[in-house]
């Protein structure tokens, strides 16, 4: 559904279904680089189980137009913009990798807003290395392949999702390349510095008093679990779940990931 926020086009991914004021509302933030389409499986299902769903594509993603923002702040102020674009007065903040902190701002700034907390592939400080930062604003393309290369365990998943003759490597490194076409202005640097720069998430996660949901990539190398330990000490009260994947979850253990989240949001108060 494309809306418009601060006079530019933004978009959201319903799962084909239209907004339902009587059913609880699910977003889904996606990572740096990405769009909605990283959540095809979990928004789908969602979607047809009883609740509404947005999956935004961030400014300067996707469909959404507008410059890709600098600030995790200025991204969390935009998914309550969402919020009011939509009629959701509350709901289900599910965000993944750099996603995952703007839930987390998010959840800071309006708790009365966000009726659960999942964070996926998350960690704070989400600090990002010079070399990558400076590759990513150089030269895109190498910056992609080596973020690729690390967010997946191996090089070959089992064909769960969507079926056999799906490769998961070769379809991040081409959304991520279809990110970089439609918006060439160094969305990937952008993403990559917001998320570097962010320096609120000690305190907002602090703040948090939601029911909370960690879902870690057990070979994850860009957020690893071992990184994790400030954001599930300060939200204890957090439930943790571990899958068989690298940083990509929602591609590499779809099935897993969708379990985890739905039971999550069937077994809270929406």
């Amino acid at each position: 559904m494309l809306f418009t926020i601060e006079n530019t086009t933004a978009y959201y991914y319903t799962g084909g279904k239209p907004f339902n004021p009587d059913q609880p509302t699910a977003v889904f933030i996606h990572g740096a680089q990405n769009d909605h389409s990283v959540w095809a499986l979990q928004t789908r299902y969602f979607a047809h189980h009883g609740w509404n769903v947005l999956a935004v594509d961030l400014p300067g993603h996707g469909r959404s137009g507008g410059a890709a923002k600098t600030q995790v702040e200025e991204l969390a102020r935009w998914i309550l913009a969402v919020l009011d674009a939509a009629g959701a007065a509350k709901a289900m903040l599910i965000g993944h990798s750099m996603g995952s902190l703007i839930a987390l701002e998010a959840a800071f700034l309006a708790p009365e807003r966000v009726s659960h907390l999942a964070m996926l592939g998350s960690t704070y400080p989400m600090k990002v290395s010079p070399a990558l930062l400076e590759t990513s604003l150089n030269d895109e393309q190498a910056a992609i392949d080596m973020v690729n290369i690390w967010s997946h365990s191996s090089i070959a998943q089992k064909p769960s999702f969507p079926g056999p003759g799906f490769y998961a490597m070769g379809g991040a490194r081409r959304l991520k390349q279809r990110i970089a076409a439609l918006n060439p202005d160094h969305v990937f640097h952008t993403d990559f510095f917001a998320c570097n720069a962010y320096a609120n998430g000690e305190i907002a996660a602090a703040s948090v008093h939601c029911p909370t949901l960690f879902i870690f990539g057990a070979r994850d190398m860009m957020t690893p679990p071992k990184s994790t330990r400030l954001l599930t000490g300060a939200i204890a009260h957090g439930t943790v779940v571990q899958v068989d994947s690298g940083h990509e979850l929602m591609a590499e253990q779809p099935d897993a990931v969708l379990d985890a989240l739905f039971a999550f949001a069937q077994s809270t108060p929406a």
